[in-house]
């Protein structure tokens, strides 16, 4: 699997996403500035992966801090955690991983500033391999949906590189070709980033997975006449109540896989679930620059100067679009995912399995 992000020599080591498939380039961060700066500009993305690069930026930024006591340390480091949250507002991952920080650090406040500093870099290294193994599970909890001779759609990219390894929505496809399970995968392009076309696309071809590309406006007709058999995407924050906000355009795939009766998948780290806001109206929208529609990668133009732009970088798809929405401990209908917020759900009975 490709290594998106690594803490390497006292920094932050990140794949520069922005220029691949053409160059593989890994990024130097030695001040946590460039973790946000990296953030911002998609040099990393992916819920999963912002929230690994928060935390080895609260970590990177922790290094710079001198304090005498630990509300001294505490203090300073509060612009770190702001300049953080302020990345990228729709991803609940950036969130948890500072709110994971700052319960690691109230569990240790006895300790020494220095002693402090050393255990928020182990603690975000530990984040990395834990996202790993939870994006393991969701895969072998993912992989009985597909089936010999499938074909699986995918939107956007939800695989290593949008997280610490094995990924997301590519989890289920990665586990099911170990388990000798043979299947076609689809990749819209994912405009107007292109994350499908310059990421999946790639990312499958290193695997071996046999990957189409189409355009995002493509996946309808194919439907249509039966050659698309079930879709999986990745989500970056989901509610109380099953919806799921995702890469845009997640919404229209949904409601052509209703139309078509193909079951839609949803795989979700539980870090992603946000059990605090009931609906996904509530979900903030991250709206983006216009260039990334007028442009090509910034630099040809392809729409007239002066023209107006939206470009919402999410939609939200409501959770009666969704099958289920496959976490770390098990596939669950959206309905059920108020019940994971509970104390001691009783998951074996909250869990499904492939449906005819």
């Amino acid at each position: 699997m490709v290594k998106t992000i690594e803490w390497a020599g006292g920094k932050v080591m990140m794949l520069d996403q922005s220029r691949l498939p053409l160059e593989v380039r890994y990024i130097e961060c030695d001040s946590y500035l460039t973790v946000c700066e990296g953030i911002k500009k998609l040099w990393i993305r992916g819920a999963p992966a912002i929230g690994i690069a928060a935390s080895m930026g609260v970590a990177l930024g922790a290094q710079e801090i001198t304090a005498g006591s630990y509300d001294d340390f505490l203090g300073k480091l509060e612009p770190v955690f702001g300049a953080l949250l302020a990345t990228r507002p729709t991803a609940v991952n950036i969130r948890w991983a500072v709110e994971r920080l700052r319960a690691f650090l109230e569990r240790n406040r006895q300790e020494s500033v220095l002693r402090l500093k050393e255990l928020l870099i182990a603690e975000a290294k530990e984040i990395l391999e834990e996202d790993i193994r939870i994006n393991r599970a969701i895969g072998e909890w993912g992989a009985q949906f597909i089936r010999d001779g499938d074909t699986v759609l995918t939107h956007c990219n939800a695989g290593s590189l949008a997280t610490g390894g094995y990924g997301t929505a590519t989890a289920p496809m990665l586990v099911a070709r170990e388990q000798g399970r043979k299947f076609d995968v689809i990749a819209d392009e994912t405009r107007p980033v292109l994350q499908g076309a310059r990421l999946t696309a790639w990312e499958l071809m290193q695997e071996g997975i046999p990957v189409t590309l189409i355009t995002d406006n493509t996946a309808g007709a194919l439907m249509k006449k039966g050659e698309i058999d079930l879709a999986i995407v990745g989500t970056d924050r989901t509610a109380l109540n099953g919806d799921v906000a995702n890469k845009i355009g997640t919404y229209t795939v949904a409601v052509l896989c209703k139309e078509h009766g193909i079951p839609f998948y949803v795989a979700a780290p539980l870090s992603s679930i946000d059990f605090s806001i009931p609906s996904g109206d509530l979900i903030p929208i991250e709206e983006r620059g216009p260039e990334e529609v007028t442009h090509i990668f910034g630099t040809c133009r392809i729409a007239p100067e002066g023209v107006k732009v939206r470009n919402p970088a999410f939609d939200v798809t409501p959770a009666r679009y969704v099958r289920a929405i496959i976490t770390e401990k098990g596939a669950f209908r959206p309905g059920d995912i108020r019940e994971l917020s509970r104390p001691g759900p009783d998951l074996s009975r909250l869990r499904i399995i492939r449906e005819p």
